[in-house]
């Protein structure tokens, strides 16, 4: 084994970014359930390696990774045998960088200000505001999109990984509307058809839509 251990649940987006990494990278890898709900993350020992008590976490070899988008980073840049999944180039990096920010910053927001509600206080109606954010969210992959396959350009990055996770879980909340965001709907079809894909993301998003599509109410 490569020593690499990933840390997380699969239902959980950002843990399936990594693992999509992790795959396209042809990396072996021990993955070790951390169950949220049983409280796992604040256990001792894992606070010993991540004080923050998030999923995904990474140990590679002793080195210690928190956050998705830090940890598909560090991924490539390690192991890599090419930079198509993260640029070394300034100009195309920063563009990846982009995709990779707006997830951590507004479309998992958009998930997580709809979830943590309900897996901390069991609160399980949608306002139209938090709706609209995931429909922001869909509107703006749309547009980076444009006439791209992928957000930035002819080939998947770690940006794609990410959006991806994330986007593939939100019709736990608001349905994916095809007619309306055909270029996300074509992207993720496309995301569908690499051979590591449903491993990676695809199992894990269907158990996350499943569980929580029945369980909140849009108001």
């Amino acid at each position: 084994m490569s020593g690499i251990v990933l840390y997380g649940l699969d239902v959980s987006a950002p843990v399936r970014s990594c693992q999509l990494t992790l795959r396209a990278l042809e990396l072996d890898y021990e993955f070790q359930e951390v169950d949220l709900l049983a409280g796992d993350h604040r256990k001792e020992e894992f606070l010993q390696k991540n004080p923050q008590h998030t999923i995904p976490l990474l140990d590679d070899n002793g080195t210690l990774i928190w956050d998705s988008h830090a940890i598909v980073c560090y991924l490539v840049d390690k192991y890599a045998n090419s930079d198509e999944l993260y640029p070394k180039d300034l100009v195309r990096r920063a563009q990846v960088n982009q995709r990779l920010y707006f997830d951590a910053s507004a479309l998992f927001m958009a998930l997580r200000d709809i979830c943590a509600p309900y897996f901390d206080n069991d609160v399980t109606e949608i306002s139209q505001e938090k709706a609209d954010n995931v429909r922001d969210g869909y509107g703006h992959l749309e547009t980076f999109l444009g006439d791209n396959p992928y957000l930035n350009g002819d080939a998947p990055t770690v940006g794609d990984f990410c959006c991806a996770a994330t986007a593939s879980s939100l019709p736990a909340f608001i349905e994916l509307d095809a007619e309306k965001y055909p270029k996300v709907n074509a992207w993720l079809e496309r995301l569908q058809e690499l051979p590591y894909y449903e491993e990676a993301n695809g199992v894990g998003a269907r158990k996350y839509v499943d569980m929580l599509k029945d369980k909140l109410t849009l108001l």
